[in-house]
């Protein structure tokens, strides 16, 4: 009776309560909680870099893939379990629901573990090929050997944490990053200014701060109220890992696509760089702050998007095809605001936003100016392109996200990337990112007008 309950409660809240105010109930925390998470590694490169100077933060720069690996596998395979349950309670099938939530779970700590042991295997020519100068090797090793032990609780967060807010709980899934993430920004001054630990410090409060994240989600397993888990359910199987892959596609290209522009763009840098009036560390420096900076956006951008996730996928599983159009328009409009606002305030301040990682020369400075105006010229239209990817994938149509992810990253901004600085030099690096952020745009609204043809304008469950 109490799990017929909570079944009926969701679907009373997911499907019948209005759609904006659901939207707040579900998006804030999520938004506050993957702001915080972002954090993480803002906070360590703002004290690496008034500690450090500005080779700090070219070394976390260069030691950033691995995060984006960490997110790559995180969100694929808590995107993919969180759309899947909220497919199937709308379906009034909560046996399934939970038996692919139970695979997720045992899947994130197993992969965790193997990654980890990987990096520690190869960390020396994976930093090499991650860009690494000569300046910054040994800055990056000593980050990364240390930061490498937390990732089995950073990937175990990352996908667990949609799966709890999946549940209709974001308050908690909040919750559990903020707190990890206070511990992080509490220890990284004490242990790097404090205790004068240095890289080591700030490496040893991210994998703390990690590690309570990651007990936390752990332990809300035990306190879902949509269905009551089982021992059984946390057996890996290979059904439902499919499942995982097809419906966290989106998430997943989108993440390794990054990975593949990001280790490109460091070499980039390195190559034009030494070229150049600036050097190689000077760029690969500031393009690590933009990055950050840019991350934070895109916490913002898919806290709003994971809001409307559950709303989307409850209501597409349960043919309330009118509430599904709402939430899209909705989501659309509040991601064009949040973008709107990030693109003043990138195109305002960008000094004083660079001058929060640490001084450096006239020609940092300078560089990191032009770099983040022209970085994030475009910035406005990535809220609408990430809405719309999300929201694909929301509703099954996890293979269109995909092709979207593919279109801004690989299709469009690889190639530029390579050609531009051919005929451009260093500065064709940074105006690759806008015109590669406006053709993913264009393609997203078509696709999107394409696949809205095939989804009713009324109900279905009259």
């Amino acid at each position: 009776m109490g799990k017929t309950k909570a079944i009926n409660e969701q679907k009373t809240k997911f499907g019948t309560e209005p759609v904006g105010k659901l939207l707040v109930s579900l998006a804030v925390p999520a938004i506050i909680a993957n702001l915080v998470n972002a954090l993480y590694n803002v906070v360590d490169q703002i004290f690496i870099g008034q500690k450090i100077g500005f080779l700090g933060n070219a070394a976390t720069n260069v030691a950033f893939p691995l995060t984006t690996i960490c997110l790559a596998i995180g969100l694929m395979t808590g995107v993919g379990a969180a759309t899947n349950f909220n497919l199937e309670l709308g379906r009034k099938r909560p046996k399934r629901a939970k038996s692919v939530a139970g695979t997720a779970a045992t899947m994130l700590l197993l992969s965790g573990i193997i990654l980890c042991i990987l990096i520690n295997i190869f960390l020396r020519p994976m930093l090499t090929a991650f860009g690494a100068t000569d300046q910054i090797f040994d800055y990056a090793i000593e980050y990364t050997q240390i930061t490498s032990l937390g990732i089995p609780f950073l990937l175990f967060s990352i996908g667990a944490n949609p799966m709890v807010r999946a549940d209709g709980n974001s308050f908690y899934s909040m919750l559990a990053i903020v707190v990890g993430a206070i511990t992080n920004t509490i220890l990284d001054p004490l242990f790097m200014f404090g205790f004068d630990m240095g890289m080591d410090g700030a490496a040893w409060a991210t994998v703390i701060g990690q590690f309570i994240s990651a007990v936390m989600l752990g332990l809300y397993f035990f306190r879902f109220k949509s269905v009551k888990f089982e021992l059984k359910d946390f057996k890996i199987k290979i059904r439902e890992i499919w499942i995982l892959f097809m419906l966290g596609t989106s998430p997943l290209i989108f993440q390794c696509s990054a990975l593949i522009v990001q280790i490109v763009t460091n070499n980039l840098l390195k190559i034009y760089g030494a070229k150049s009036i600036y050097g190689s560390e000077i760029p690969i420096a500031v393009a690590g702050i933009v990055m950050k900076i840019n991350v934070i956006f895109i916490a913002i951008l898919l806290g709003l998007t994971q809001g409307a996730q559950p709303i989307a996928g409850f209501n597409y599983g349960a043919k309330k095809f009118a509430r599904v159009r709402e939430i899209l328009k909705l989501s659309l409009k509040v991601a064009f605001i949040i973008s709107l606002v990030a693109f003043a305030i990138a195109e305002l301040f960008p000094v004083q936003i660079i001058s929060v990682f640490g001084n450096g020369s006239k020609l940092y400075f300078q560089y990191g100016t032009k770099y983040m105006r022209v970085f994030l010229f475009f910035i406005f239209l990535n809220g609408i392109q990430g809405a719309i990817t999300m929201f694909l994938t929301s509703i099954g149509r996890a293979s269109k996200g995909a092709f979207l992810s593919l279109v801004r990253q690989i299709i469009s901004l690889l190639p530029l990337l390579i050609i531009l600085p051919y005929f451009m030099g260093i500065d064709g690096i940074m105006f690759a990112f806008p015109i590669a952020d406006f053709i993913a745009f264009v393609v997203s609204v078509i696709v999107l007008k394409g696949e809205m043809k095939s989804i009713p304008k009324v109900n279905e469950d009259k």
